[in-house]
């Protein structure tokens, strides 16, 4: 088995919720590793609404991951599957960035694009 650049996108993905994270904890010297929960909640502003993208983030890598994996394993066009997985990953970024940046409109229309994308790299391969 070949390891693609849709896989490595794959892999790349899943440290965006690191990101986020980051972005929730920077420059604060207040962060309670024992609990992060009750840290998280106690949030506002830019920092709260970069755990927001994360929480949504974690939930939206799941169905990308599967689709990656469902658009290999059924023989989709390798170029076409991993051009749509940068897309992806480059929408995904670009939501972080809306969240963050307190852009609701923009940000669910990325949000929309990135499911269309999923939806897009799920059947290539049918």
């Amino acid at each position: 088995m070949e390891f693609t650049t849709a896989y490595w996108i794959l892999l790349a993905s899943f440290f965006l919720p690191v990101l986020c994270a980051g972005i929730a904890k920077a420059g604060r010297r207040d962060y309670d590793n024992a609990n992060p929960r009750a840290w998280e909640s106690s949030l506002e502003g830019h920092r709260q609404r970069a755990i927001a993208a994360m929480n949504n983030t974690f939930e939206a890598l799941p169905f990308f991951a599967a689709a990656v994996v469902i658009a290999h394993q059924t023989g989709a066009d390798q170029a076409r599957l991993d051009l749509l997985a940068a897309v992806w990953l480059a929408l995904r970024l670009a939501y972080v960035g809306m969240y963050v940046g307190n852009l609701a409109a923009l940000r669910s229309l990325i949000w929309l694009g990135g499911v269309v994308v999923t939806v897009w790299i799920f059947v290539l391969g049918a």
